[in-house]
């Protein structure tokens, strides 16, 4: 539909308040910390939060052919520059919204790979121990929620279960990531961050590229400061790269890979989350083997993990007991 010219919106009656902007900012550091932690999904937050609807909304609202027309008028082109018209389309979308959660999600991924890489370098056993809690706890409380009726639901969980565990272990095309598989991994990962009890962190723990997009995403951080100030900025170029890479391949598969997957739950819902539950179940395989190969599993090392693991459950049932009662039948 399109709107005519004295109903176009102008940039001061456009802007939302304040207060409106720092709750959807809030909402989005609270979906960004979940979804870069494996095993805490960005989605339930969203539910939690009661923007899911919202969310999804918006998602689907954004088009092809609306991103075209907000660009041309933004250009010369197409009878030149119309800032109100691209105001309206952006309001179409719902844009000051995503902008503030895309926003709030886009601190707190910063601080939380941040922290992570800390602690990869520092004490990786109990980073990886507490990360298998947070998963097995997930999975406990997805499976909790899960009815198998069928024996196609009963295939697609064994299909996803395989998948995840042959994925969790050394494959060699995913090592050392690429512009390739950085892409697709951008393109999984942030498209879960619409399911909820799904988390887009644990899919790129699947793939092997968790803690090696952590560790490029603070060195990019640093880089940039280092630019401000005057330091080294060796390897900024190429991690740029691979940043923009990460984040094309989100943008591409929020629109492609995300819808792929809503449709899939529109045609088979309970096969589809029968598929994704069992997904988290074998990305148990991942953080053990993470540990296996960086420290291996000496009596130390396994209580550690152990430990680690019990504190990450804790806080995932704890969530879950605060939070929402999550219904697979309603994502």
């Amino acid at each position: 539909m399109t709107t005519s010219p004295e109903k176009l919106p102008t940039l001061s009656g456009s802007v939302p308040p304040i207060r409106e902007w720092a709750r959807t900012f809030a909402i989005g550091i609270c979906m960004g910390s979940a979804d870069a932690v494996p095993g805490v999904s960005g989605g339930t937050i969203a539910l939690i939060a009661g923007i899911y609807g919202r969310l999804i909304a918006m998602i689907n609202d954004i088009t092809p052919d609306r991103i075209l027309t907000l660009l041309r008028s933004l250009t010369p082109l197409d009878g030149g520059f119309d800032v109100r018209r691209a105001l309206g389309i952006f309001e179409e979308v719902d844009g000051w919204f995503g902008l503030a959660l895309v926003a709030g999600v886009g601190t707190a991924v910063v601080l939380v790979t941040r922290a992570v890489h800390v602690l990869n370098e520092s004490y990786p056993t109990l980073l990886f121990g507490f990360f298998f809690g947070l998963i097995a706890a997930s999975a406990v409380v997805l499976l909790r929620e899960l009815t198998v009726d069928s024996a196609f639901q009963v295939a697609a969980g064994v299909v996803g279960f395989t998948a995840a565990f042959l994925l969790s272990g050394p494959v060699t095309f995913l090592d050392g990531g690429g512009p390739v598989v950085i892409f697709v991994a951008g393109a999984v990962a942030v498209s879960a961050m619409i399911l909820p009890g799904i988390s887009g962190s644990l899919l790129l723990v699947i793939l092997g590229q968790y803690t090696f997009m952590s560790d490029t995403l603070s060195r990019f951080i640093d880089g940039l400061i280092a630019v401000v100030t005057g330091g080294s900025t060796a390897t900024l170029i190429n991690d740029a790269i691979l940043v923009v890479t990460f984040i094309a391949g989100g943008f591409v598969g929020l629109f492609t890979v995300s819808r792929a997957v809503r449709r899939a739950l529109d045609r088979n819902r309970r096969a589809t989350m029968t598929f994704l539950v069992a997904l988290v179940v074998g990305a148990l395989r991942a953080p053990v083997q993470e540990v296996q190969s960086t420290a291996g599993f000496s009596s130390d090392v396994l209580v550690a993990f152990t430990a680690a693991a019990v504190v990450g459950s804790a806080v995932l049932f704890a969530l879950d007991w605060f939070a929402v009662d999550l219904d697979l039948d309603s994502v």
